[in-house]
């Protein structure tokens, strides 16, 4: 099983929700299913990536340092411990799903995650290699607000509860 112990520094947008068949064209797809744990960490959670029958599972503690950096471990787990770990899961959080579509765009990595509770917006997401580095956002996006330092868009806070400020 693979491991990382490593820095995540990333910046999130939320988006008016893309052409869904466009995005399809352009990108590579996956379906993502999220449970957070019970635990003194700052978030753990287990995640079930793939499609068609294909996925990879990992296990997933994160730690924030700030609005844009984490300290992030990730392992990847055999199906049976993912399934043994969900027996951990939060009672006070749902299961989040989503689908990622993830393109290359002018040499970075895009992550967009669409949502089934959000039906007019998405998520853009972006890993940097430092907090300074600058990025790329496709015309065929549209950015509503940036939302990296706002807590109740973090994965863990919508497995809790869903904000919907108007846009």
């Amino acid at each position: 099983m693979s491991c990382k112990n490593e820095f995540e520094i990333e910046r999130k947008f939320l988006i008016r929700m893309p052409d869904i068949e466009y995005l399809r064209s352009v990108a590579e797809m996956c379906h993502i299913e999220q449970t957070y744990l019970k635990t003194d960490e700052s978030s753990a959670r287990v995640r079930k990536r793939g499609r068609e029958g294909k996925y990879v599972y990992t296990h997933t503690v994160k730690k924030r340092l700030s609005d844009l950096r984490r300290i992030e471990h990730e392992r990847e787990i055999a199906e049976e411990e993912y399934v043994r770990l969900l027996c951990f899961a939060d009672p006070k959080m749902n299961v989040i799903f989503k689908d990622r579509y993830c393109v290359d765009y002018m040499g970075q990595m895009l992550e967009i995650d669409v949502f089934p509770f959000y039906p007019d917006r998405a998520f853009l997401e972006i890993e940097l290699d430092d907090e300074a580095q600058r990025f790329f956002i496709p015309p065929w996006l549209e950015v509503i607000k940036e939302v990296t330092g706002d807590r109740r868009y973090t994965n863990a806070a919508l497995a809790v509860d869903i904000p919907y400020d108007p846009i």
